[in-house]
């Protein structure tokens, strides 16, 4: 019997409640306010996770985002520069120094390692990626990146999101909303960090875009999910708890149609409640060959480590996952080299044999076909410092290397230059606008189409900047 004086408890912590603690994955996001638009251009749905149709014929089914925290040096990894070891310790005048604009005096700096080609294509890569080398003829890498901004902050928000000064929907958020999900009893978008990168979970949220397309967080290690267990005696009870609130929910929908942030509440527990069935499984590592984990570099039983991260996205890409980011640091211990070039040394070892590992593991799987891996991170780091000498680098957005692989793109190649030391970009600049409109573009959506109606205007991932690189096009 219920008790008459207990204080009733609102609709919102009733299905907060029901949830069996699992709100805080999936449902995160869900109950902020904000106005429901669909791109004009396409159907509307009440089901914003439905899987809809591209606005063109997609190459690539999923992406697979490699972030690299902090400012990889472009010269010590992707972009040769023999001139620039010839005239090591040289001075040279710049007129920009970490977004400052001057007449500034600087001494030339060379690679801390050597460069030599990899595969057939014999493209260019350093010592750091030795693993990655050996794939070489699987990517395309492009060596006229730029960014807006100098900054940490900055720079991240705008690799993950298109604006270097607001938040704004992030790039995974803008995939599910354009394209819906494959497995509802999955996240259309997972993010798998061992910590936030700067930005925070800035760099993963939806913003304005409904709640369920926001980044779900996983942190590696033995729970990489908390709160998955049901807290009901058994599924069957769990089923009934779910279908009486569902039929509340729906008697409360008939009274507000249209309501689409509501709808995606609804069918976000219908989610929850799959996956405690499906996660599970997708992260249980026990049926993968010791062949499989030997490719990664990852022991028997590990649940850490970015090889983890690369299989588990595997793993989760085969169950229909539409975007999954891999960031391999937080906002320290990053490859924020200011002090010491050789920090990147641990940091390339960390990364490069699962980065390998993930490409050849989709390749035999017949996977990378239709699976698109970007890897990048927010700028590059200066071919010069303003000590002769000095065994760092600092930040520097004006170019900086990012590379593609499957998915449409065209493989063993390198695309765009800068000049002869990597100040610069030379030929073919990539801004990070036309980064995301070509990777829109490979999952067959229009970066110009794929809009959504915010404060009284269309908002998009490329504001109102970007071209798609057609010459990188397989």
């Amino acid at each position: 019997m219920s008790d008459p004086t207990a204080e009733p408890i609102s609709r919102r912590e009733m299905l907060a409640r029901a949830s069996g603690g699992f709100g805080a994955i999936a449902l995160a996001g869900l109950f902020a306010d904000g106005a429901v638009a669909e791109d004009a251009t396409r159907p509307a749905t009440t089901d914003p996770l439905a899987p809809r149709t591209p606005h063109l014929e997609p190459r690539a089914k999923r992406v697979i985002f490699l972030y690299m925290t902090g400012g990889v040096s472009h010269v010590d990894t992707f972009d040769p520069k023999p001139k620039l070891v010839a005239d090591h310790g040289k001075s040279i005048t710049v007129d920009n120094w970490q977004g400052k604009i001057g007449q500034f005096q600087r001494y030339f700096k060379k690679p801390g390692w050597e460069f030599r080609p990899g595969g057939s294509c014999g493209t260019q890569i350093s010592d750091l990626f030795p693993n990655v080398r050996a794939m070489a003829d699987d990517l395309c890498v492009i060596r006229s990146m730029s960014s807006d901004h100098t900054n940490h902050y900055e720079g991240t928000l705008g690799m993950h999101t298109g604006s270097f000064t607001f938040a704004r929907p992030s790039i995974g958020s803008w995939v599910s909303y354009g394209l819906g999900t494959e497995n509802r009893n999955l996240p259309s978008f997972l993010v798998l960090a061992p910590a936030a990168p700067y930005a925070g979970a800035q760099t993963w949220g939806a913003d304005f875009l409904p709640g369920c397309h926001q980044g779900t967080h996983v942190v590696p290690g033995p729970t990489p999910i908390p709160n998955i267990q049901p807290r009901v005696p058994s599924q069957a009870a769990q089923r009934r708890e779910l279908d009486l609130l569902a039929r509340a929910d729906r008697r409360h929908l008939a009274t507000r149609p249209g309501d689409a942030a509501l709808e995606a509440r609804i069918r976000s527990f219908e989610t929850a409640f799959g996956m405690q069935s499906a996660a599970p499984h997708a992260f249980d590592l026990a049926e993968e060959s010791d062949a499989t984990l030997a490719l990664y570099g990852l022991q028997r039983g590990q649940t850490t480590g970015f090889g983890w991260q690369c299989l588990v996205a595997r793993r989760l890409a085969e169950r229909g996952v539409r975007f999954l980011e891999l960031i391999d640091t937080g906002s320290s211990g990053n490859w924020d080299s200011h002090g010491n070039m050789q920090d990147h040394v641990a940091l390339a070892r960390n990364v490069d044999r699962p980065i390998a590992g993930l490409l050849t593991d989709l390749k035999q799987r017949g996977m990378l076909d239709d699976t698109l891996v970007v890897w990048t991170t927010e700028f590059g780091r200066t071919p010069y410092h303003e000590q002769a000498g000095h065994a760092g680098r600092e930040h520097h957005h004006q170019a900086f290397s990012s590379w593609l692989a499957g998915g449409g793109v065209k493989p063993g190649m390198t695309f765009g230059a800068t000049d002869d030391y990597g100040v610069a970009v030379a030929q073919d600049k990539v801004h990070v606008h036309d980064f995301h409109a070509t990777i829109l573009h490979l999952l067959g959506l229009d970066h110009e189409r794929l809009t959504y109606r915010h404060a009284g205007r269309d908002y998009r991932l490329t504001d109102v900047h970007g071209r798609v690189v057609k010459e990188i096009l397989a």
